[in-house]
């Protein structure tokens, strides 16, 4: 009897698993599907806030408990754990006597450190593989070290082997789960060490964790609203549920599939209509895609003050001023509104990120970095690489060809908020009395 661990990271889901689709109907297998939230991931920043937050935290914990009830569903389980992964693992394995680990393969520092020390306690084979992109690296007509620094330049080579994309089909069934390793304990923020986070009805939508949700959501906004026909005219609003997509915390964290959201609209396309905007949902895939090549090809250095570019630059650094960009305090109206958005809903418009990540960088001369660190503990479709990959962009010291890119957030709030809606939605200083 062989006995597979199945390692769930930031592959959340059901669909699209290649791994698990292989291993679907193979007998004498006994199979262990298993989650570690790691205890690093909860830890304080040097800035003073926890590395996730409360409502970034609660997002994760409802995906774990629907792929978990999933996974009951087709004769499955989930084992849900707390500790430093690599250990967990290891300890795990050891109990279970696994012949082999399967996971999805990562490729930014933290996540390399947990994969390599994992390998280097275990004397079992650990395989990883791609998921996350619509294509894998070897698909790619180039190396990785040979990726171009533009954007366009590589859309422009790999869009012509789109039409190879395709997602595998839905895990209807699975391989016995061992009973000695069932275990219905759900985690709470409480277990983290984090408060309770409030749902603020002024949010653009409730988002709720988990593959059902996501599959819902993009049901939703290409089929039954049909939103998708509008999104490149719509994409640049501050309000209301379909101005964008909002596919991105379940992308994020993997319970909804690149591939599944590019079939759905390649099937949207032949059934009712493809125009600019159907097209412009795919031209953000791929901006997803490529950022998290470029994170690949340049490891660490997209973490660095200089960025890719190796640039020199010098900030002033005042935390009181990064308190008050944080807190919505800045005493500028749309980049407050904003930063109050993101603090109580964990979510921001791409307008918005585009604006405070300039300001606080390019106005109030504060280190790029502290601003992707908190966003990386605020926002629920935090993804290190588009996150990173997206600062260093407007910082200056990433993949824009583009110097000195300058966001000047007045005029900015005078084309994108004419009216003041959003600002008076959000600043409680502006609200009718």
């Amino acid at each position: 009897m062989k006995k597979i661990i199945y390692w769930f990271r930031n592959d959340l889901r059901l669909h699209d698993q290649i791994i698990l689709k292989r291993i679907e109907n193979q007998k004498e297998v006994v199979l262990l599907p298993i989650f570690c939230f790691d205890e690093r991931w909860f830890a304080k920043h040097t800035l003073g806030f926890p590395k996730t937050g409360s409502i970034r935290a609660k997002f994760l914990i409802e995906t774990v408990n629907n792929l978990k009830t999933n996974l009951q569903k087709i004769g499955s389980d989930l084992l849900v754990t707390f500790g430093k992964t690599e250990e967990v693992l290891f300890e795990v394995a050891k109990r279970f006597n696994a012949n082999e680990i399967y996971a999805e393969k990562e490729d930014t520092s933290e996540e390399i450190f947990v994969e390599e020390a994992l390998k280097k306690r275990l004397s079992i084979p650990v395989h990883f593989h791609e998921s996350k992109t619509l294509l894998k690296t070897e698909q790619l007509p180039f190396s990785i070290s040979n990726l171009p620094d533009i954007f366009t330049h590589f859309r422009k080579k790999v869009e012509p082997i789109l039409d190879t994309v395709q997602p595998i089909e839905e895990v209807e069934k699975l391989p016995p789960f061992p009973d000695e390793f069932r275990n219905e304990h759900s985690f709470s923020l409480q277990d983290f060490g984090l408060n309770e986070a409030v749902f603020d009805s002024r949010a653009v939508m409730h988002f709720t964790g988990g593959e059902c949700e996501g599959l819902k959501r993009l049901n939703k906004f290409i089929w039954q609203d049909k939103s998708i026909l509008h999104y490149k005219e719509t994409r640049n609003q501050l309000i209301g549920e379909n101005y964008s997509s909002k596919f991105s915390p379940w992308l994020a964290n993997g319970s909804l599939s690149a591939r599944r959201v590019f079939s759905e609209i390649k099937k949207f396309e032949k059934e009712v209509e493809a125009n600019e905007s159907t097209y412009w949902l795919v031209f953000e895939l791929l901006w997803r895609d490529y950022f998290r090549f470029v994170a690949k090809k340049y490891g660490n250095k997209i973490f660095l003050k200089g960025g890719i570019k190796n640039k020199s630059l010098s900030y002033n650094n005042d935390f009181e001023v990064f308190e008050k960009w944080r807190t919505g305090k800045t005493g500028n109206d749309f980049v407050d509104a904003n930063m109050t958005e993101l603090m109580k809903t964990g979510f921001m418009s791409n307008r918005g990120r585009q604006n405070v990540a300039s300001y606080l960088c390019k106005d109030l001369k504060i280190d790029w970095r502290w601003g992707a660190s908190w966003f990386e503990s605020q926002l629920i479709d935090y993804d290190v690489a588009s996150n990173w990959g997206n600062w260093m962009y407007i910082a200056g010291v990433g993949n824009d060809p583009r110097e000195a890119r300058y966001f000047n957030v007045n005029k900015q709030a005078a084309m994108y908020d004419q009216d003041t809606s959003y600002r008076k939605l959000w600043l409680d200083s502006l609200a009718k009395p």
